[in-house]
């Protein structure tokens, strides 16, 4: 009885921050997607099947409570006003959304597209990094300065969802669950680890809420009677892009979407170093036990034959080019089984990293034009 505990048990744990089972790539073997699309399935039996496992994981629960909007307070830009307004956007939430409308003469109906703003570790703002601000209390001054900054790093300078509205879309934006008004203050990237596994133990999930309310946001969208209800497009950025695709697919208010910054596979984010691995932001994003069904592309590709636009950087750390090709190579495959393979580009910006500037802002755009035939 001499011998150390070390020679009949090991460490089992790779590191503490990065806290991953040492078996972590015997794991990754078992992850087979068995209902993710393979070559010769027919794709509207695989979508059928595909599509009701995907909502059965990520919708937990159907809303259909009453919007009851009501508009608290108006601004007029350059071609557009910005409204402040309050709707329910679940039947526990009510909360405040920016709603830009452009005037345009002779136009009875206008496209229309959802903002869904990115994660980036910056709560006390969310809807405010798509669409300008405004207002003259104090905790608006705050935000607007937060968000000029934050549009300077991300965006060069320019808020995306007012470039929008002065090309004559109407433009939603709202803050998911935990950023905004919907925040606290000094909410910090470890309290989301508190608040995913509260939802966990009350039956749903943070990355569900936000999936569930995206959809409902979209119907509200596509609810308003200056809205063409066949040209409804949703466009997100980092964990908005995620949030865009997924929606795409989930959602038939949608019918055109654009995804910035965000798309791979499973298994080739989890690995160390990357922000899918050490919880915090990822809770966001993740849906339990949908890696035994779907993959990312394969969420992805349910939204075909939608037209659907997805723009990555060659070097975005965040999402590892080899996995950014994987997936792009797997969803061409599901559009053009749907002969729809016109209707997905997918790009990669050559030493881009994460952001969404001037450039690609102008390709997006002029990209939802065509679709809408503008």
């Amino acid at each position: 009885m001499d011998k150390k505990l070390d020679d009949y048990v090991r460490q089992e744990i790779t590191s503490s921050d990065r806290a991953m089972p040492t078996f972590y790539e015997k794991l990754k073997e078992n992850m087979n997607f068995s209902m993710g699309w393979k070559d010769g399935l027919n794709p509207f039996e695989w979508k059928k099947e595909a599509l009701k496992k995907a909502k059965e994981l990520i919708i937990q629960e159907e809303d259909k409570s009453p919007f009851n909007l009501e508009v608290i307070a108006e601004e007029k830009r350059d071609g557009y006003k910005a409204c402040k307004i309050v709707f329910n956007i679940s039947k526990y939430s009510r909360i405040l959304a920016y709603l830009l409308i452009p005037f345009v003469k002779d136009e009875s109906v206008y496209p229309a597209v959802l903002m869904l703003h990115d994660h980036g570790s910056k709560f006390s703002i969310g809807k405010e990094k798509m669409v300008r601000p405004f207002g003259n209390e104090d905790d608006i001054k705050e935000k607007i300065k937060l968000a000029e900054d934050w549009a300077n790093i991300n965006f060069s300078g320019l808020f995306p969802g007012d470039e929008l509205a002065k090309r004559g879309y109407v433009v939603l934006s709202f803050d998911a669950l935990a950023w905004g008004d919907r925040s606290v203050k000094d909410f910090k990237t470890e309290s989301q680890q508190a608040l995913a596994c509260n939802l966990f133990n009350m039956g749903t999930s943070f990355a569900g809420i936000i999936a569930g309310e995206d959809c409902r946001a979209a119907k509200l969208l596509s609810s308003f009677p200056f809205v063409d209800k066949k040209k409804v497009a949703c466009l997100g950025f980092s964990m908005g892009g995620f949030r865009s695709w997924q929606l795409a697919a989930l959602s038939d208010d949608i019918s055109a979407a654009v995804s910035l910054c965000w798309m791979g596979s499973m298994v080739n984010n989890m690995q160390i170093g990357n922000n899918q691995i050490k919880g915090q932001s990822a809770f966001s994003m993740l849906h339990p036990f949908i890696a035994k069904y779907l993959d990312y592309p394969d969420v992805a590709g349910l939204a075909s034959p939608k037209a659907v636009l997805f723009v990555n950087g060659e070097k975005d750390h965040l999402n590892p080019l080899e996995g950014v090709k994987f997936a792009y190579e797997k969803m061409h495959k599901i559009w053009k089984a749907n002969n729809a393979e016109d209707k997905l580009e997918t790009l990669i910006i050559k030493d881009r990293g994460h952001s969404f500037l001037s450039s690609e802002q102008k390709l997006t755009y002029d990209w939802l034009d065509k679709v809408f035939a503008r």
